[in-house]
């Protein structure tokens, strides 16, 4: 979850290292730090705090040289101080590594490398892994490189890491293992990253290694590949990168998180842009084309999925079994991975992840993988893992999301679920053309009703003001809307730290009624589609307690604005659409509340972007 980001050329690295840190800084911001050759020696600079708080720091040492590595952490072990933050030297201070993951039997080998004379300054595993590196390098008499294959087959865990030792200046080693790494290609440079972004600007080749690989890079040679368990030659595969400078910048906006969200209606339609052909009656996506038996023939689909993709899990669950009727189960892949479940060759499972990179789901896969069952992937980052891991998937498109909290991701990992739903069931004849084309038609007109959804800032802001102080909230829906109230809920714990709870409208007897008074804001899907009359009564039943009620609704209702306290109008669509446009309000509500509140709303505090480690 930590990001990591290192330079190797002809180049100052201070300030490439720097501009790195502060574009993965979505990925962990408790503390960061920087390493840099000058020629002579290592020159660090880490503290506690944000990338902002290092380049003061930095302002201590030599900032020269044209070799760097740099780490902005979030934290696993050992709390965020000055002394844990990364890089590590080792005892002898000729090696140093910066490191993204976990390295489970660490305290094992610290325990081994205690009585070999090793001391530790800090509470990290990765000061246990640089001095494991260091202690084979001295007993096996080997080259960095070996050293670092030899020590990565005796740890136990996850790691992305990149090492430099100052008696070899012209070389950086690095080592992936269930966290991701990328190494951007110049002329007669290389950088190392955990995404792309970092070195964007400078070229759009770049390696993805694979898990259990790792690279030598040398200054003015080739990548060397070779596999971390028998050390034998791995051959890199060169990918040209689409990202561009302007997507992972702000644009004007105040937050990432705002722009992101008034990103959605080009987000959905790149994300349709090329499948949907409304006119043609045509949806093509390769991923099912190629696959359809698979899908066609399949018992059940297994959705995985963390977070807010879980959420759209959710939705697709609804949209799969109304549509083309084929069961489904929504699983958390945290949960999934360690309860044993039976999965088999007819299943079809579908591991869904805006970064393509979370640990828990990248297990399921795998886990799947050897039960036989097909797996397809749907992601937002190409050459991600879970896109090379997957038998097969399709991308969303929505473009970069820097924002902690998922906005476009949501929306458009549903745009893809409804596409991949809506041609299995015109495969499977379950329901007529007419219906079909209403279907396709209603999904081109969607990016343009979120257009219409987001003209409601000025009175959600508002809305915002009236309930920025409270402590509790409740958020509720039913059938489709049901994971919106979810992710409604979720958005305002992650960035505001208020509390609230998603829940069925229906269940809202069975429980949290309990709750509901004149002091709890009680957020509520009714929208015309979907279960109206049985929502309108469960409003009738908050409003006799005295609870605030804020209504999303379809344009022109008068029933529900007649109860509520608040109403927040969206455009009428198909009932299994409605969710792309009722989470528009929810994110705008949770985005305001949070700055009003003085939140730190693109970097929520304990959250990271990609969870890369269990």
């Amino acid at each position: 979850m930590c990001g990591i980001v290192g330079y190797i050329g002809y180049r100052e690295a201070f300030p490439i290292v720097i501009k790195g840190l502060q574009r993965l800084e979505y990925r962990g911001y408790d503390s960061a730090g920087i390493a840099l050759f000058d020629g002579n020696q290592i020159n660090l600079a880490k503290t506690k705090g944000k990338v902002e708080d290092l380049k003061n720091k930095a302002k201590e040492i030599s900032q020269k040289g044209t070799i760097g590595i740099g780490h902005t952490r979030w934290a696993t072990h050992g709390v965020p101080n000055d002394v844990n933050s990364h890089p590590h030297y080792s005892n002898s201070g000729e090696l140093v590594i910066i490191h993204n993951g976990i390295i489970e039997n660490y305290e094992a080998i610290k325990q081994e490398l205690t009585k070999r004379g090793y001391t530790f300054q800090s509470d990290t595993d990765t000061e246990v892994l640089i001095n494991l590196i260091e202690e084979v390098q001295k007993t096996e008499n080997v080259k960095l490189g070996k050293a670092v294959q030899i020590a990565l087959n005796q740890v136990v865990g996850a790691y992305a890491i990149a090492v430099f030792d100052k008696k070899k200046p012209d070389e950086i080693v690095v080592a992936k293992l269930g966290s991701p790494l990328a190494i951007g290609i110049g002329e007669g440079e290389f950088f190392i990253a955990s995404d792309a972004s970092p070195f964007i600007e400078f070229t759009n080749n770049a390696v993805y290694l694979e898990d259990e690989e790792m690279a030598i890079i040398r200054l003015g040679k080739e990548i060397k590949l070779r596999k971390i368990k028998d050390d034998s030659v791995a051959y890199p595969r060169i990918l040209e990168l689409q990202m561009n400078l302007e997507e992972i910048e702000k644009g004007g906006y105040d937050h990432f998180m705002l722009k992101e969200i008034y990103e959605q209606p080009r987000a959905i339609k790149d994300t349709y842009r090329g499948r949907l052909l409304a006119n043609q009656g045509i949806i093509r996506m390769a991923g099912i084309d190629l696959n359809m038996e698979k899908f066609l023939n399949a018992n059940r689909i297994i959705i995985v999925a963390c977070g807010t993709s879980w959420h759209a899990g959710l939705v697709a669950e609804y949209i799969f079994e109304d549509l083309a009727r084929i069961p489904v189960e929504v699983e958390y892949a945290s949960e999934f991975r360690y309860r044993n479940p039976v999965i088999t060759d007819k299943d079809v499972l579908i591991a869904i992840s805006q970064s393509g990179e979370t640990a828990d789901t990248l297990a399921a896969i795998k886990l799947a993988k050897e039960k036989g069952a097909f797996v397809f992937g749907v992601c937002n980052v190409v050459g991600s893992s879970i896109a090379r891991e997957t038998d097969a998937g399709a991308y969303t498109h929505a473009g970069p999301e820097i924002g902690v909290a998922s906005t476009k991701a949501f929306t458009t990992q549903i745009t893809v679920l409804t596409l991949m739903a809506l041609k299995l069931a015109k495969a499977k004849g379950v329901f007529s053309e007419s219906r079909y084309h209403e279907y396709l038609t209603e999904l081109e007109t969607i990016p343009s009703k979120v257009e219409k959804a987001l003209e409601s800032n000025t009175l959600i802001e508002i809305i915002a003001d009236v309930y920025k102080d409270s402590t509790n909230c409740l958020y509720l829906g039913r059938g489709y809307n049901f994971p919106v109230a979810l992710e409604g809920a979720l958005k305002l714990k992650e960035i505001s730290y208020i509390h609230a709870e998603g829940y069925p409208a229906a269940e809202m007897k069975h429980g949290p009624i309990a709750l509901i008074d004149e002091h709890m804001p009680v957020f509520v899907i009714a929208t015309k589609k979907g279960h109206y009359e049985k929502v309108v009564s469960n409003i009738q039943e908050i409003k006799s307690r005295k609870g605030k009620i804020i209504a999303i609704v379809t344009e022109g209702d008068e029933q529900v604005r007649d109860l509520a306290d608040h109403v927040i109008e969206v455009p009428e669509t198909l009932e299994s659409l409605t969710p792309l446009l009722t989470t528009i309000p929810l994110q705008l509500l949770s985005y305001h509340i949070a700055v009003m509140r003085n939140c730190n709303v693109d970097q929520p505090r304990n959250l990271a972007k990609s969870v890369t480690v269990e």
